[in-house]
């Protein structure tokens, strides 16, 4: 099969997948016309309409749907071919395709990427930052880092660190107020909140009880909480509470710093609960190729048994700075 006749129906397969000439060209690299001529090609040669074009969707002919099925099955089988190829050699190439979350991914997900890239030269990487749900697969994704979400049964994921919450305050604003010293206390507490949806997200609590130094939970509950500051990004909400504003619910690979130098005060402890782990997500179905195998496995290689964010402090040389 010539090459260009490759590119053809690949163009042709993420124009049906994306319902879109435009989205398809992205995530080939291709411009809309350029897509549009494989399409037009892959017609003139089969002397079918594939598609129904109008000005607000695309979408398949009867031909189309019968050669849409085709052209999977000869992609996959070249995708297969290509994988074998490199995991003789496993050598990490070609483009890697990778979502995360944005602050996530900005702090602790882009460090790991830099090493990764400076060892795999071949390797070229397209990332998106973004907090909504990803299709992976309508997307063209490889993988994802996800906190939390729901279960999909088209995904696979693993488990790559615990995410840990705090609730915590600046030492200025501990000092003009009173610590709470359960949840409840908290309504009297200006409480800066994280919003999703447009509506501030309740704060998750455990009470604690069974023998001393064991942590068997009772009882889990949920608070509403309010305050003088709220906002849809986690980085300027850390910003606040570290200003002194008010009390934030965090998490700790966004505050583990502050937290090991004293700049903020956790509170509540016994009454903490973590959130749902990060995991590294990709298709299911699908054989890992030697650059999603590397990265994967250097995400846990860094983040386990406890990943940086969390350590303890080194008080001996860096004693926390607690007036």
């Amino acid at each position: 099969m010539a090459l260009d006749r490759i590119t053809d129906l690949a163009a042709f397969v993420r124009v049906s997948d994306a319902r879109s000439f435009t989205i398809a060209a992205e995530q080939l690299g291709l411009s809309r016309s350029a897509v549009g001529k494989c399409v037009v090609r892959l017609e003139d040669s089969l002397g079918v309409r594939l598609l129904h074009r109008t000005t607000r969707s695309v979408t398949l002919t009867d031909e189309g749907e019968a050669f849409y099925e085709r052209c999977v099955r000869v992609l996959a089988d070249l995708e297969e071919i290509e994988l074998d190829m490199a995991s003789r050699t496993d050598q990490p190439r070609g483009r890697l395709r990778l979502d995360v979350p944005v602050s996530f991914g900005r702090l602790h997900v882009l460090p790991v990427l830099h090493r990764f890239m400076e060892k795999w030269p071949e390797v070229v990487v397209n990332v998106t930052f973004t907090d909504r749900y990803v299709d992976l697969i309508e997307e063209g994704i490889d993988i994802a880092i996800r906190i939390g979400g729901e279960e999909d049964s088209q995904l696979v994921g693993r488990t790559l660190a615990p995410h840990r919450l705090v609730t915590c305050a600046s030492p200025e604003y501990l000092s003009s107020h009173e610590a709470p010293m359960t949840p409840a206390d908290l309504a009297e507490h200006s409480c800066l909140a994280f919003t999703h949806g447009g509506r501030p997200t309740e704060w998750r609590f455990q009470s604690q009880g069974g023998a001393e130094g064991t942590k068997n939970v009772v009882s889990e509950e949920f608070v509403r909480v309010h305050g003088r500051f709220c906002t849809s990004n986690s980085e300027s909400l850390r910003d606040a509470v570290l200003a002194g504003y008010g009390i934030g619910q965090l998490a700790t690979f966004l505050v583990g710093d502050d937290l090991r130098t004293g700049r903020l005060r956790p509170i509540l402890e016994s009454y903490a609960l973590d959130g749902p782990p990060i995991r590294v997500v990709y298709p299911t179905g699908r054989h890992l190729s030697p650059k999603v195998r590397h990265f994967i496995d250097l995400l846990a290689e860094t983040w386990r048994p406890e990943p940086p964010w969390d350590e303890a402090p080194d008080v001996a040389h860096n004693p926390p700075n607690i007036p």
